[in-house]
């Protein structure tokens, strides 16, 4: 690691932009599965392997946990956010746009591994598509989470120069 490299990482104001931008990328993962397979495609709510939408007080519930989850990606995303703002920098200097980017397909793809092993595997309370195929669609999402996480990861390495 050359000096200019562990000067960039060490700085408090890298850091904080750098956690800042994982944490818009686990908001970001959260409000895709939140808005695109729970609202537009409707393939599953929250608990939707535990409590089947099948009654309006069913769906009602699933709706609450749908929202608290939504509740949690805000704040994820707003806290990125603030930490993106606090860590801008003294200078006025851009940050490296790859960089950034890396930041966001890490904490996205932690969103994706995480959700995935925990609510889908682990908890069984939902499945990104129940029905036929349901385990290969699961994986598909986790297999989607770890491409993120490696691609982010190899945008994060220090650049010479």
């Amino acid at each position: 690691m050359s000096v200019a490299t562990s000067r960039r990482t060490s700085d408090p104001g890298t850091r904080r932009w750098m956690r800042g931008g994982v944490l818009l990328g686990l908001g970001l993962g959260g409000f895709f599965d939140g808005i695109v397979l729970h609202q537009i495609l409707q393939w599953h709510h929250l608990l939707s392997a535990r409590e089947l939408p099948v009654t309006l007080d069913a769906l009602k519930l699933n709706t609450l946990f749908d929202g608290l989850f939504h509740a949690l990606t805000y704040v994820l995303t707003v806290a990125g956010v603030l930490l993106v703002w606090q860590g801008r920098g003294e200078s006025g200097q851009p940050r490296p746009w790859p960089v950034f980017a890396g930041t966001l397909l890490l904490g996205w793809g932690l969103f994706n591994v995480v959700e995935g092993l925990i609510n889908h595997q682990l908890l069984g309370l939902h499945h990104v598509r129940p029905g036929p195929h349901q385990l290969a669609y699961d994986l598909g999402f986790l297999a989607w989470g770890a491409v993120m996480i490696v691609l982010g990861r190899a945008l994060m390495r220090p650049r010479p120069g």
